[in-house]
């Protein structure tokens, strides 16, 4: 049996770091023979028309690009998340998901006709520069960024370790266009951000499921109770808010960080057998302290699968508004001599009570809305995988949809969701769903011959268990 190496990912619809493993897939076995005649009848056609185009439309198009738009189509018709990716994008994938690229470490934002700084990420090109919080570029390598969007702005400041880029910059208080030279160098996305709360909370950030997300983490949580003593640290705060997905492997290792044994997900193709399950193993670092989980419309995938296996197991309190709902899973075929990749949807996962959020999302176990500014009122900010023209409809998926506004404000003391759940773990606000009752974990049941009610109808329920390589 022929086994091909192939890429596995699951994330939101566009621009973000999906969830993406490395994983050996069996060829499929033969099946009832299709209509072979017809379908290379409609290849025949194809191939007419595009040499009718090469000959004769107006001016002469770009061979490559005409192929490459028709395998687009042909994948996009699917989904909204297949797709055909050329070898730059296929590159680029792969740097987001593994967390590090060659740059300058710089988080910036569009700011009217000139890229704003954020901040610089210390000890980067742009922090020994001196480059700060404020400062807006006007010109790279001597070429103005005014009518470039921010993703095409960014890729003309990355590019290899080692090499240079010039920047124009004007900053507050100076008079004169600020002029410097950098050398670029591998930046190292931090997934984490983390943060004590209060003097007494752990706040855990993941921005995104990069490869270094678990690593992050743990590290995260370690200073965290370096600073804190155990006796007065009151629990932890993990925010997936605007958190669109990342590798599957950081999804089921973050899981892993708050458990020490259960079902994490499962992912399940379109024949019976296809069924692979990732287990969670003995070792809970945050050493059983109290959890809560934000989410919002901008968690979608990877956030998912974390936030649905710590619901399950009632090992965490989710809180906030219904998640973005993005079920499905796409498999990374590497298509060889710099020929890009396909992106397609090959399987759909399911928490460990047998959920699939495919377009359904998490339901908070203690919603809370977050009210909108002033500037973002009329706005829609709402976002999920139900609306998105073709999605694959998901076997729980009710009129309702998926989703939920996706924002959060800048400043903490605004932010509704996080001082609910700071309030929670302080124990100054009361709410039934927090502490979540632990015999409810979907483990527990099972053990005691009670499965949740989801389990019925679960797909491949009772199947064993395929090894993931």
């Amino acid at each position: 049996m022929f086994r091909k190496l192939q890429y596995v990912l699951a994330g939101a619809v566009v621009g973000v770091a999906s969830m993406f493993m490395v994983h050996s897939f069996a060829a499929p076995k033969t099946g009832p023979v299709d209509d072979n005649a017809g379908t290379y009848r409609s290849l025949a056609l194809f191939g007419d028309v595009f040499e009718r185009v090469r000959m004769q439309y107006v001016t002469r198009p770009d061979d490559k690009k005409m192929v490459e738009n028709a395998i687009n189509g042909m994948l996009t018709s699917l989904d909204p998340h297949s797709s055909y990716m050329n070898a730059e994008a296929s590159k680029d994938l792969n740097e987001t998901t593994k967390g590090e690229f060659g740059g300058l470490g710089l988080e910036v934002t569009a700011d009217k006709e000139a890229i704003k700084v954020i901040a610089p990420i210390d000890d980067t090109p742009a922090a020994k520069a001196g480059i700060m919080a404020g400062d807006l570029i006007i010109k790279v390598d001597g070429k103005s960024v005014r009518g470039l969007n921010l993703t095409d702005a960014v890729d003309k400041m990355r590019g290899k370790a080692g090499t240079q880029v010039k920047l124009t910059l004007l900053r507050k208080g100076v008079t004169k266009p600020i002029n410097m030279s950098l050398t670029r160098a591998v930046i190292k996305v931090k997934a984490v951000k983390y943060r004590v709360e209060d003097g007494d909370i752990g706040y855990l950030r993941i921005t995104q499921f990069t490869g270094r997300a678990y690593e992050d983490l743990a590290r995260a949580i370690a200073d965290i109770q370096a600073k804190v003593p155990a006796g007065r640290l009151k629990g932890y705060i993990v925010d997936l808010r605007l958190n669109p997905g990342g590798l599957l492997n950081q999804a089921v290792a973050v899981s892993d960080v708050f458990l020490n044994k259960g079902e994490v997900v499962s992912i399940r193709g379109r024949n019976p057998g296809d069924i692979i399950r990732y287990d969670a193993r003995a070792g809970d670092l945050t050493r059983g302290k109290p959890v809560i989980v934000l989410i919002n419309g901008g968690s979608a995938s990877a956030s998912e699968i974390v936030a649905g296996a710590l619901q399950d197991h009632r090992r965490a309190t989710v809180l906030g508004t219904q998640s973005f709902g993005k079920g499905s899973v796409q498999t990374i075929i590497p298509l060889g001599d710099d020929n890009g990749a396909l992106r397609l949807t090959t399987a759909l996962y399911y928490t460990p009570s047998g959920r699939s959020i495919q377009g359904k999302g998490i339901t908070p176990d203690i919603k809370v809305d977050q009210p909108l500014p002033k500037d973002l009122q009329g706005y829609n900010v709402n976002f999920g995988e139900s609306e998105l023209q073709g999605h694959i409809k998901g076997n729980e998926e009710t009129d309702k949809g998926s989703g939920s506004a996706a924002y959060v404000p800048l400043n903490s003391k605004d932010d509704m969701q996080l001082q609910k759940a700071v309030k929670l773990l302080q124990g100054v606000e009361k709410n039934p769903a927090f502490p979540p009752d632990p015999a409810k974990d979907v483990l527990k049941q099972a053990m005691l011959g009670k499965p949740d009610k989801a389990d019925d109808n679960k797909p491949g329920a009772g199947a064993a268990p395929t090894e993931a390589e």
